[in-house]
């Protein structure tokens, strides 16, 4: 990743212009890179398969007043046609939750092929009828499959939480609000009183509470629930619940915030099609 012939400005340049999610950065944290005056880049972990690459890089800057600042950029090739993809972001816990939320698989990836025919073998002679028989079988097994994960995800959705102990870091906890709260996408996200309230942030928490794959609509789809759990200055504490999941038409990612775990639970529940 380094060139030693690249100018620290220059390298800075090539990260944020290449970076899906550059906008998402807080102002500060792009305003204190101004003042880069050298950097080093190093790969911290790497996870390579037969449909996934990533990669994570750690940016470290040293600034004008003497002081550092990291960057986090996530690689992957989960773009049109397994294309090459940038994130950046200012944690490492943060990147961390987005290299987890990579699909295994992903649109535009097609698994081995069927041979091809009209129900013969290859002597060209006509098929027994056994393969008929299979895919009715098939056909049974998917749809005893696809009950037992609606059944699964419905059981698992109302399980509540073990308590974990929480560990706040106290890093931009009110910008990570904002953040959460912008890329939220359901009309009944929290709103202004609760961006208001968040405002006074000043450490934070993330946990990863529920995580599944199942097949909706007769789709592959992921739900994944997270607590964002915020310290504010009075000394009380308050949540964001977040769901991701890929159950929508064309299967992209979709972020929906909620003020209340149920409520999240219950969107999983309405998405997943459970009954």
């Amino acid at each position: 990743m380094n060139d030693p012939y690249e100018t620290t400005e220059t390298h800075l340049e090539r990260l944020l212009g290449r970076a899906l999610n550059s906008f998402d950065l807080p102002d500060a944290t792009v305003e204190r890179l101004e003042s880069a005056l050298a950097h080093a880049s190093s790969l911290h972990s790497s996870h390579h398969s037969a449909t996934l690459h990533r990669a994570t890089y750690r940016h470290a800057y040293l600034l004008s007043d003497g002081s550092s600042l990291t960057l986090w950029e996530l690689v992957h090739n989960t773009g049109r046609d397994g294309a090459e993809q940038h994130e950046l972001y200012t944690e490492e816990s943060e990147v961390r939750l987005a290299a987890s939320r990579l699909p295994a698989g992903f649109p535009g990836f097609a698994g081995p092929a069927r041979p091809a025919g009209n129900g013969r073998n290859a002597d060209g002679d006509a098929g027994s009828g056994l393969d008929g028989d299979l895919d009715a079988d098939l056909a049974s097994d998917l749809e005893s499959d696809l009950d037992a994960d609606l059944e699964l995800l419905a059981s698992l959705i109302a399980t509540p939480p073990v308590p974990l102990p929480r560990m706040y870091v106290p890093e931009d906890s009110a910008d990570h609000a904002r953040r959460v709260l912008r890329r939220a996408e359901n009309a009944d996200r929290p709103g202004e009183e609760t961006a208001h309230l968040l405002r006074a942030a000043f450490a934070h928490h993330i946990t990863q509470v529920f995580g599944r794959q199942c097949r909706v609509a007769g789709k592959d789809a992921g739900f994944t629930l997270y607590e964002h759990a915020f310290l504010l200055l009075d000394g009380t504490e308050t949540s964001l619940w977040e769901v991701e999941h890929t159950a929508t038409p064309d299967g992209r990612h979709m972020c929906e915030v909620y003020a209340a775990e149920h409520a999240a639970r219950e969107a999983m529940e309405l998405r997943a099609g459970v009954r």
